[in-house]
């Protein structure tokens, strides 16, 4: 039974794959732990998975997963994790910009009693307009919204103890948060600095098109966060403000028509006050179809609301 899987995401990475897969078992093998890298094939168009499948009838460590079509990276990643054995999950890129020598010291950071290892690429190399100054912006948003302050979610690299990934279900582009999912579950999540390549063949999978996506990913994150649990006191709030803001519309619009004489055709507030109580009434009715939903997700699965780390003297 491996302690370690690395697990890596493939599309179109024909020309990395030769030198990745040395690298891998260099740095594997130098770590001294039993190990297996599981990579998956998602849907790559070029000759990815003929070179995959040889590699693994040469090293016997290597497992390959085939996925039918293109799922995206988080897919894959998710596919992955059911796939491995290990005790340590870690998870990298296949274009040669993550350094496989880095894995040793996540896994070493992991034994001073963390749960997560975030990889930091302080020395980014990649353009500035087209991927780090988004990133940059991107990563401090996350990390306001989340309360999991972390420098560089984008990065792959990074390092988990199994319990930490192996119940969560991801979709979407959501694998770059998983640490906060971890840190929910009440894991110890640190990040540690990692090296970053220059992209030698093929072309990157990231650019301004994932942007929206990446955006309305932490919108739903934002909503897990505050109110998975409780979403009538999320939705509710949203509906008192708007109910509170047709009030005052509504007193500007009969301050104006009874004291300073404007008639209400005169101005727009009516239809803003409208409008306002629309969305209020629209809020809490979301609210009570959104709890209900809610109840029968926990209670359908038998899931509790809440997370036992330990107990003493209870069976």
């Amino acid at each position: 039974m491996p302690k370690l899987s690395v697990l890596i995401p493939v599309y179109n990475e024909a020309k990395n794959l030769a030198e990745l897969a040395d690298r891998l078992t260099k740095a594997l093998d130098e770590l001294g732990h039993p190990w297996e890298v599981v990579f998956v094939d998602d849907g790559s168009a070029d000759d990815s998975p003929t070179i995959l499948d040889q590699m693994a009838g040469r090293e016997q460590r290597f497992k390959i997963v085939h996925l039918r079509r293109n799922f995206g990276q988080t897919a894959a990643l998710m596919a992955a994790v059911e796939h491995s054995r290990g005790e340590v999950i870690v998870m990298m890129d296949a274009d040669l910009q993550n350094d496989p020598s880095d894995i040793s010291g996540l896994v070493h950071k992991l034994e001073e009693g963390y749960d997560v290892i975030s990889g930091w690429r302080i020395d980014r190399r990649d353009d500035e307009w087209g991927r780090r100054w988004p990133s940059r912006l991107a990563n401090r948003l996350i990390s306001w919204l989340s309360g999991v302050h972390l420098h560089d979610y984008g990065c792959t690299l990074k390092a988990y103890r199994r319990w930490t990934v192996e119940d969560v279900r991801l979709y979407g582009e959501m694998h770059r948060y998983i640490p906060i999912y971890a840190a929910w579950e009440g894991a110890r999540v640190m990040e540690m600095p990692v090296t970053h390549h220059p992209r030698v063949h093929g072309k990157s999978k990231y650019g301004f098109s994932r942007v929206t996506r990446v955006v309305l990913d932490l919108f739903v994150i934002f909503f897990l966060d505050r109110a998975i649990d409780r979403p009538m006191q999320f939705f509710g709030r949203a509906g008192l403000y708007a109910l509170m803001g047709a009030f005052l519309v509504g007193c500007w619009a009969l301050w104006l028509r009874f004291v300073e004489g404007i008639s209400f055709i005169q101005t727009p507030l009516p239809l803003l006050v409208s409008l306002l109580a629309i969305t209020a009434l629209l809020c809490f009715f979301l609210g009570i179809i959104a709890e209900m939903l809610m109840r029968t997700y926990y209670e359908s699965r038998g899931r509790r609301a809440y997370l036992v780390g330990k107990t003493v003297n209870i069976d």
